[in-house]
């Protein structure tokens, strides 16, 4: 894994007021990729590298019935940890499964957080709030190294508050939309593509390729994969393969409707 190089867009996310780094991690740990044998070792502790889920997925949507989020954007779906293999854990601790993220953000200081989160992480069924809430519960709670634990200082909520800025910091590292365009590809109710043109647009993003997804031929949903160098506060992303998923969408006449 070492050999993976981070593109610059992604080396140049501004960490330092992104998110609170525990102090255990500061003073202990050391840079470790998940999925690698040493994070596999007894004696990385979890708080230092992220495992089992050391193969993290960036799910985006791009929502046309009903519409979410801006014409020009994808939005967030959000943020995975897969156990390297292709499985993966839901709902890892039934204590911690918030019912008020909004709260949480305000009471940690992270309002601007929030206020981007009602624009680019939205639900096409039911509010923000409850999307948000079913991410950090089925994912976010799976995260070792956000476990309360590790922190120094711990009051509640915080870790929660950590995975969504870090979450939307890798976001807004991604630009789906951007890709795309740049390869002529371009949201129209007529016009269709192949997928291979889609996934070699994509593949510029990180530099591995992407995951997409399709309904009735509907281009509606890319997954992005990575490790994680250390612990997750530190948003050290390492551009990966991913394992266990795989395109469904047809090899021509992929529609990418336009957000009427």
């Amino acid at each position: 894994m070492a050999s993976l190089v981070v593109p610059a867009v992604l080396a140049a996310l501004p960490l330092a007021n992104a998110f609170t780094i525990p102090a255990f991690t500061l003073a202990t740990c050391s840079a470790v990729d998940s999925c690698s044998s040493d994070a596999d070792s007894s004696s990385i502790d979890a708080c230092c590298v992220n495992k089992p889920g050391g193969l993290f997925l960036q799910p985006q949507f791009w929502d046309t019935d009903p519409v979410t989020g801006p014409s020009d954007s994808w939005t967030i779906h959000g943020l995975w940890p897969d156990n390297c293999d292709g499985t993966y854990d839901e709902n890892c601790d039934s204590s911690r499964e918030y019912s008020d993220i909004t709260s949480i953000l305000e009471d940690n200081g992270k309002s601007d957080l929030l206020s981007y989160m009602k624009d680019y992480w939205q639900s096409n069924d039911g509010t923000p709030e409850s999307f948000w809430e079913h991410e950090w519960s089925t994912h976010g709670t799976c995260v070792s190294t956000i476990n309360p634990e590790c922190y120094s200082d711990y009051t509640t909520g915080q870790e929660a508050a950590d995975y969504f800025q870090v979450a939307v910091d890798l976001f807004k590292t991604l630009d789906t939309y951007g890709a795309l365009s740049s390869a002529g590809i371009t949201p129209s109710s007529s016009k269709t593509y192949t997928s291979s043109e889609i996934l070699d647009a994509l593949e510029g993003v990180t530099g591995k390729a992407a995951v997409i997804s399709c309904s009735d031929s509907e281009l509606y949903q890319v997954y992005y994969g990575f490790y994680v160098n250390g612990p997750l506060q530190n948003a050290d992303f390492v551009p990966a393969t991913i394992v266990g998923q795989s395109s469904n969408c047809p090899s021509s006449g992929v529609k990418y409707l336009p957000k009427n």
